[in-house]
């Protein structure tokens, strides 16, 4: 004998129109996010060449520090002075305590001293975690 179950109505009622717009606004926030997040290395610096440089295989949280031909200091988009540049630092070994970590980004064509410079400026911030970044040699 066949059992006759009556079908309910909350679920053809059920609207999915929120649900989808609210898929289609993470979306769009992933998206735009992830653009700010590779603007740092987007800046247009020549790196030195470097026989043993490997490429990143992951995006790092750290404070990457440009450095243009005329010896200019950039973070986040931001020309700094020397001494802002070290404030900056300061404030993101305080945010991150015991893992501040900066990546040095200067153009071959500028003066070592501003390299120099920027690395002593993250000693005295007392980050002692800090790379320089290279291309590998072509050829």
């Amino acid at each position: 004998m066949a059992v006759n179950l009556k079908k309910g109505e909350a679920l053809s009622t059920l609207s999915l129109t929120p649900l989808i717009d609210v898929v289609f606004l993470l979306l769009i926030f992933f998206l735009v996010a992830t653009k700010f997040a590779e603007e740092e290395r987007e800046m247009n610096v020549l790196l030195p060449d470097a026989s043993e440089a490997q490429p990143r295989t992951s995006k790092p949280r750290e404070t990457i520090v440009n450095i243009d031909d005329a010896g200019r200091y950039f973070v986040s988009g931001r020309q700094l002075t020397l001494g802002e540049l070290e404030k900056a630092l300061k404030i993101a070994r305080v945010n991150n305590p015991g893992r501040a970590s900066v990546i040095l980004r200067a153009d071959r064509r500028c003066q070592v001293e501003y390299l120099v410079a920027a690395m002593n400026a993250c000693n005295r911030a007392k980050i002692h975690d800090y790379k320089i970044t290279t291309r590998r040699e072509s050829g």
